[in-house]
């Protein structure tokens, strides 16, 4: 099926930026009002699509165990500070796409398929995939909505078939990342501003819209929505969903529900320092 590489670029009347771009997968019967909106890390998938995606440059050589152990605090220390600290985040907004500085998007874009084939792929929770097949099924377009950059989200929702992806916007120059941000992380409220003005765009109302989310940090997406459903809940999650009546969907099951945690939070962060350590790393060699 024919797809589409472009990513489209929004600035609200706020100034809070957005990008998405499609797969040009369409459904067979549209309703052209009604979509849904899915979390990716912990709620489409096992664990953080960064740690998977670590994992896989790490088979490639890409980084080294001393480039995990030199780098690896840093970027948790980052990912702590967007934990604790939602309203400032410009630390870890200046460390977020530093891994990409000075490569190719379509070098990101081929690596990020041959990873999720390898190792995403088997770790896609299948109730949930179910439950965005019904949305399709029902002619609504379904949207993943990530903090990676967005065109890595597009690799995974064109694995799976669906629309297209939210997804933080990265800077680009003749093709090629510079390591810094267009507007902010696609975290928190940024996500809940980024489906508003996808809507917009799109002509989608929002009172028939679905959003999917395992996150307290996305309560202001899924409450800008018709309906929210909390999937493999954390503890702050799970009590607000009871107390607004939210359905609640839970895929893990026993040990699984604990360990499944960890790719998400610390491995997830020491893993992504050393995403920036090595991509550096073999940067200098290529160019050396």
């Amino acid at each position: 099926m024919a797809r589409s590489r472009k990513v489209t670029v929004s600035t609200d009347a706020h100034g809070h930026t957005a990008g998405w771009a499609e797969t040009g997968l369409t459904p067979p019967v549209p309703d052209p009002t009604a979509a849904a909106f899915f979390d990716v890390d912990n709620t489409m998938m096992q664990g953080a699509s960064i740690y998977w995606f670590a994992r896989g440059l790490a088979a490639r050589k890409y980084f080294t165990a001393a480039d995990l152990a030199r780098f690896g605090w840093q970027q948790l220390r980052f990912r702590l500070l967007a934990t604790e600290h939602a309203g400032d985040m410009s630390q870890a907004k200046e460390a977020a796409l530093a891994f990409v500085e000075g490569w190719r998007v379509d070098d990101v874009e081929r690596l990020a398929e041959e990873i999720f084939d390898e190792l995403m792929a088997p770790r896609i929770w299948g109730g949930t995939r179910r439950l965005a097949q019904r949305h399709l099924d029902a002619g609504e377009r379904v949207w993943l909505v990530s903090a990676a950059p967005v065109e890595i989200g597009r690799v995974i929702a064109a694995r799976l078939g669906l629309t297209g992806a939210v997804g933080t916007v990265a800077e680009m120059v003749d093709g090629a990342y510079t390591g810094r941000l267009v507007g902010d992380l696609m975290h928190g409220p940024a996500k809940a501003e980024a489906v508003a003005q996808l809507a917009a765009v799109e002509g989608l109302d929002l009172g028939r819209c679905t959003a999917y989310s395992d996150s307290c940090n996305d309560l202001p997406m899924l409450s800008s929505v018709g309906r929210g459903v909390a999937v493999n809940p954390d503890a702050a999650l799970l009590r607000e969903a009871r107390q607004r009546g939210w359905d609640v969907r839970d895929f893990r099951t026993g040990r699984r529900a604990v360990m499944i945690a960890v790719p998400s939070t610390a491995a997830a962060g020491l893993l992504a320092g050393a995403v920036t350590a090595g991509l550096a790393l073999h940067r200098r060699r290529r160019d050396g």
